[in-house]
């Protein structure tokens, strides 16, 4: 297989950022304030981060893509213009939009532009109408391999090329969350609680139990499934020579709002299955090994989507994630001497034993699992550090200040 693939990964936070380059992504893509499908979660970047996002997410070799992909209303429109001109300035790679508004003033600044999949593509001639604008277009989550590669072949065919003369990329989305409507055109939030998931804020609604009851004579039917809206998320790892064999260029992972570690282990997956793909050598051996990685990170168990012609979701059974380590918050970084490869963190509450496994994030530092082989408090070596102990640690990697300390705990 002799072509380029893009791994795409998702930052909400500098950690999260962090966590994506050394997961090997090849570019990354977050939101800006308020006018992105994360806009609720408290994870955005503001415009002040843009310039040092771009820094290194260039230094890193990783193309970098602001989502301006809501739904646009005249207030909002000047800053949507403060937000790509910032972009532009930036050296920001491209946006992501779904309104025409976001798009043309995009294109004349001379930014590139991708194709959210809140546009909802579908089809070959809406592939040509949005090559006008767009270099990239991420397709509807509802199609099959079968139906994409219809369209990728038709692009080679008809050699259908974007503004800046390429031939046009088509990305899906390959991980993570799935919404239970069209590609994400959900209003239960909206009806609900008055606040839109096509403006970012969904209070997700279809992740609750619901009872089902007549009215008239208040029978409540028997539902074997009480979470009969909340979708498994997407994986599509033990398929994922399918995948590239579909002609996609960009292969997206959700999670702009979970943790840095979610962000570092999915990425890294996918990022050596596609190599693997690429070089001859992918197997589903060591797709179950890449499996089994992220099993141990945020969750809610998984399916292959629409992808290989299911009609109907898989819903999960519980609530919340489904991995099985936890993350448990010891405490925090207070100083690294890096002659001697030791890092000191603040012990605030539960406990530390030695030979446990830890997990330390950062802006910075983004994601360092390792094991606490050895533990050293002003007792000297001890089998474990309690809350107030300062502890340290054998650790080749510098820590910040800012730096928080976990535990991974193997879930009930």
């Amino acid at each position: 297989m002799k072509r380029s693939i893009e791994v795409m990964a998702p930052a909400g936070s500098f950690d999260s950022l962090m966590a994506a380059l050394q997961g090997g992504a090849h570019s990354v893509y977050f939101g800006v304030e308020q006018l992105n499908m994360r806009a609720r979660a408290t994870m955005n970047f503001t415009l002040e981060d843009i310039h040092e996002v771009a820094r290194l997410c260039k230094e890193n070799g990783a193309r970098s893509y602001i989502t301006l992909n809501t739904i646009v209303y005249d207030h909002d429109l000047s800053v949507i213009k403060t937000i790509i001109q910032a972009a532009k300035d930036a050296g920001i790679t491209a946006i992501i939009a779904a309104d025409q508004a976001v798009i043309a003033y995009a294109r004349s600044v001379g930014m590139e532009v991708h194709i959210s999949t809140q546009v909802n593509v579908t089809n070959i001639e809406t592939v040509k109408f949005y090559s006008l604008f767009a270099d990239t277009i991420v397709l509807a989550r509802e199609l099959s391999l079968t139906q994409i590669k219809k369209i990728t072949d038709a692009i080679q065919a008809e050699q259908i090329k974007g503004p800046s003369g390429r031939l046009m990329e088509i990305e899906i989305f390959v991980h993570g969350a799935l919404c239970m409507a069209v590609s994400g055109k959900c209003y239960l939030s909206l009806h609900t609680h008055n606040a839109s998931a096509n403006r970012g804020a969904c209070v997700q609604n279809c992740r609750r139990t619901y009872q089902v009851i007549d009215r008239e004579e208040g029978h409540e039917l028997a539902i074997d499934n009480e979470y009969i809206m909340s979708a498994q998320d997407l994986c599509t790892i033990d398929f994922i020579d399918q995948v590239l064999d579909s002609g996609v260029s960009v292969l997206k992972i959700e999670g702009r709002g979970k943790g840095p570690e979610y962000v570092k282990t999915v990425t890294k997956c996918y990022r050596e299955a596609v190599d693997a793909c690429l070089a001859g050598t992918y197997t589903p051996e060591k797709a179950k090994v890449w499996k089994e990685k992220m099993e141990n990170v945020y969750n809610r168990g998984f399916w292959s989507g629409y992808y290989l012609g299911q009609h109907l979701g898989e819903w999960t059974n519980t609530s919340g994630s489904k991995a099985k380590l936890r993350k448990v918050y010891l405490g925090k970084g207070n100083k690294y001497f890096g002659k001697i490869g030791v890092a000191e963190f603040l012990i605030e509450t539960h406990t530390l034993r030695k030979g446990d496994s830890i997990l330390i994030t950062g802006p910075t530092t983004g994601v360092i699992e390792t094991t606490a082989e050895e533990l050293h408090t002003s007792q000297g070596a001890v089998e474990e550090a309690v809350q107030g102990d300062l502890c340290s640690i054998k650790l080749d990697t510098p820590i910040r200040k800012s730096d928080k300390l976990y535990k991974l705990v193997a879930t009930a």
